[in-house]
């Protein structure tokens, strides 16, 4: 059952993502990997699946490597640059030849790439009495041209190079330009693919209100809680991701998202098949940065029952939860909140309403690939705290293996006696149900 729920996952974010735009920003340090083949393979999946892609190559490895050979002078300072004009050749040759290579790639795929200067720049300048040179800012990505490009089936490929309507080049940061070309286009994702970027709860120090996968990955976190999450890690040394890197992609991602971007992703190039697995999960592979809320508590509708009847399948079995029927749904839809991740459903459970101002919790089931991530307990707050607008005196559950965990909302054991009439009549005892209260 669960592998075929993740099919239906795959097929739903198929429908969802078909003819929208995603950014893809690309480590060069991946470019002579063993695995690149293998991402260039999925991005040609990706594109069949009807997902507009645009790709920003980053070169700050060649660079280095293209000036050091020439002996061009350079320094780095604050992540920038810094290095005279005559250099400029030598980044442009370098920035051309990474995206050249990954065009031949993708035509080894049989996919039509174009790389274009779809991007105005100016000069950083002198700041603190620091000359740039040829370090530049973003100043307009040319979006009529790029668009186009995207219409006629092309892959555009963005070198980290803009020029200024005199034709003087810059040397931008391909992170920068990621984020600028995503929001220019309204993309509905922007990717950063690194090097060794799995943020992992071995590594750092995770805040309460981020989302973990059940292998310990940060699988998510809002762009309100970035800033927390920084300070928490900002000593850590992981020589596999540098934390001045993830730092950058986090700020990156955070600024894309409050720029209008959907969300972004930040992936470890060192995982085979990261990139579908991103797109084509809830959970995915890598770490998510969002605006809106991630996940979302709302009434079930009736067109969720066929979902919520999966998701409390495996429940049943375990003898956990009673069987219930569509029927069964359909006349007590209005009291089920559902718990939806990208039009998936996850969790589940209902609030009955009895005579005498009393209610019961019933039918409470959490995917359990997303047990990690705090829902049951956040579903049984939501529905406790309903309970007490509502004017309950009190709410009961009734369980056969899972007391302990109610014990710790304050549900108290209490006789079968206690419970109403109309739901007494409905208790087996072959079945032997706890019953637990939790008084207002």
């Amino acid at each position: 059952m669960m592998h075929t729920e993740r099919i239906r996952d795959v097929i739903r974010y198929i429908r969802k993502f078909k003819g929208s735009t995603i950014v893809i920003q690309i480590d060069d340090c991946l470019v002579d990997a063993s695995l690149f083949s293998g991402h260039i393979h999925d991005l040609a999946l990706l594109y069949e699946t009807g997902i507009r892609i645009i790709l920003v190559p980053g070169a700050k490895n060649h660079i280095s490597q293209v000036l050091d050979s020439y002996g061009v002078q350079w320094t780095m300072h604050d992540g920038v640059r810094v290095t005279s004009d005559e250099g400029m050749n030598f980044i442009k040759m370098a920035a051309f030849d990474i995206s050249n290579r990954i065009m031949t790639r993708l035509s080894g795929e049989k996919l039509t790439a174009v790389i274009g200067n779809w991007v105005r720049a100016r000069g950083r300048g002198v700041i603190d009495g620091l000359d740039y040179g040829s370090a530049g800012l973003v100043e307009k990505i040319q979006i009529e041209s790029l668009n186009r490009a995207l219409d006629d089936g092309f892959i555009p490929i963005i070198p980290c190079i803009g020029w200024t309507s005199t034709g003087k080049p810059y040397n931008i940061s391909s992170t920068e330009l990621a984020v600028a070309t995503a929001i220019a286009v309204k993309a509905e994702k922007l990717f950063f693919v690194a090097k060794g970027a799995t943020i992992s709860i071995n590594d750092y120090d995770l805040l309460p209100t981020t989302a973990a996968s059940p292998e310990g990955r940060l699988a998510a976190i809002s762009v309100d809680d970035i800033p927390a999450f920084i300070t928490a890690n900002k000593d850590v040394v992981n020589p596999a991701f540098p934390t001045e890197t993830l730092i950058e992609l986090l700020e990156q991602g955070r600024d894309a998202c409050l720029g209008g971007v959907t969300r972004s992703h930040i992936l470890d190039g060192n995982i085979d098949g990261v990139l579908p697995a991103e797109v084509f999960s809830d959970l995915g592979s890598g770490t998510m940065i969002f605006k809106n809320n991630y996940g979302t508590f709302r009434p079930m509708t009736r067109d969720d029952i066929p979902a919520v009847l999966s998701l409390m399948n495996p429940f049943v079995e375990k003898k956990i939860l009673l069987p219930r029927s569509s029927e069964e749904l359909e006349q007590k839809a209005q009291d089920f909140m559902v718990y939806e991740i990208d039009g998936g459903i996850r969790a589940c459970a209902a609030l009955h309403v009895y005579h005498g101002n009393t209610g019961e919790i019933a039918a409470l089931a959490v995917d359990e690939a997303y047990a990690h991530m705090g829902i049951g307990p956040r579903l049984m707050n939501l529905l406790i705290e309903r309970g007490k607008n509502a004017g309950f005196k009190a709410i009961f559950v009734l369980t056969t293996q899972t007391a302990d965990w109610f014990e710790r909302f304050g549900f108290k054991s209490a006789e079968i006696a206690r419970l109403p009439a109309e739901r007494k009549e409905k208790w087996r005892a072959d079945r032997g149900s706890k019953v637990l209260f939790l008084d207002f």
